[in-house]
């Protein structure tokens, strides 16, 4: 049966956000209705507010998730009604060129629900990275919902569905950061917190965080830092050298997505090093190297794709690690706010001050 819930709906390029009646339908052949516990207020949800992503407004926002499938469609087998899942938004094929050779980390095919959302008006929404996930309920394809375990607080668990999943992964999966090594992380919002926490949880013996923010540099310890450096008093890449006994860190994570971090970053390293982007650029940005540094240098330069993560594999075991003790991911959840557009305007604007690392819509 057509449900109607309340939806946060951006209308147009830079409009406020406001609270909408949204029509979900019963889910197709491969769809799942999934009833929403709590979503995190990510930049990405910002960024399609302000027309950064497309233009196919309206937006329905949200899609860092967790909650309760509702109900599924034919041929839908991973989940049934009551497992508790965090969303993900690259639910993998399964037959394209990348999960045939065994990578479905880099499936070159996700999909989302085939059926629109809608206004009551019959307004197709855009959902948030196919999730859209600032409503009560939400339609997604059942390959993007992702049973854990159901003891795990919605707000911290939900934070897999994006940000937190994209740091820890960039350290663990695209750096491959082992025993013994050193790293440094540019830029310690969110996903730098949780790149420094996913090199702490490989055994990093030095982990160096860098911002020009000093209380994001104190939030970076508590995730995990061994060593800071206030980029804006300090040249980071000299004070990454002075930390690795002149040579520069095995692995050096850019968590800004700027060309003048990205540099910082290249420098930053040991020779033979990894440079790994996770922060996202804008369509803009060029960045120039000299091809002889990029030769004579050596090593890896990667960029990471949602943490080069496989949700049916990385969700499962980084919830038992938090549900262990071992991974703190309640140290991500700054606050609590409800469905409202007046909030979520708030919270928008606390996260570009950089006063929180997430703000999460519980609902």
């Amino acid at each position: 049966m057509v449900q109607r819930v309340r939806g946060l709906v951006a209308p147009g390029r830079d409009e406020p956000v406001r609270v909408e009646t949204v029509v979900v339908p019963d889910p197709g052949p491969g769809e799942a209705v999934v009833a929403v516990q709590a979503c995190g207020v990510c930049h990405t949800d910002l960024h399609y507010k302000q027309g950064g992503i497309n233009d196919e407004f309206p937006f329905l926002l949200g899609h860092e998730a967790a909650g309760v499938v509702e109900s599924v469609g034919e041929g839908v087998t991973e989940v049934e009604a009551g497992d508790f899942v965090v969303l993900n938004w690259r639910a993998v094929c399964g037959r394209c060129r990348a999960c045939a050779r065994g990578r479905p980390w880099y499936c070159f095919d996700t999909h989302n629900a085939s059926q629109p959302m809608t206004l009551t008006d019959g307004t197709v929404l855009s959902p948030a990275l196919g999730i859209g996930a600032f409503a009560e309920k939400t339609l997604v394809a059942a390959g993007q919902c992702t049973k854990v375990d159901p003891l795990a607080a919605p707000a911290a668990a939900g934070l897999l569905g994006c940000g937190v999943m994209a740091g820890i992964g960039a350290a663990i999966n695209t750096g491959q950061v082992g025993r013994g090594d050193s790293v440094a992380v540019i830029g310690c919002g969110g996903v730098g917190d949780a790149a420094i926490a996913g090199a702490r949880l490989a055994g990093a013996a030095k982990v160096i965080a860098v911002d020009i923010d000093a209380r994001k540099l104190q939030a970076a310890r508590s995730m995990g830092a061994t060593h800071t450096i206030d980029s804006s008093a300090q040249d980071p890449v000299e004070g990454v050298r002075e930390l690795t006994g002149g040579f520069g860190a095995d692995v050096v994570i850019e968590a800004v997505g700027r060309p003048e971090t990205y540099r910082q970053a290249f420098y930053a390293r040991d020779l033979a090093g990894t440079v790994v982007l996770v922060g996202v650029p804008t369509p803009e940005m060029t960045l120039e190297l000299p091809l002889l540094d990029v030769f004579g240098r050596g090593g890896s330069l990667k960029s990471s794709w949602y943490g080069d993560c496989l949700p049916s594999r990385d969700f499962p075991m980084l919830i038992d690690l938090y549900r262990q003790g071992r991974l703190d991911l309640d140290a991500f959840v700054t606050e609590t706010i409800g469905l409202g557009d007046v909030e979520l305007e708030k919270a928008f604007g606390r996260m570009e001050a950089g006063e929180v690392l997430r703000s999460v819509v519980v609902l």
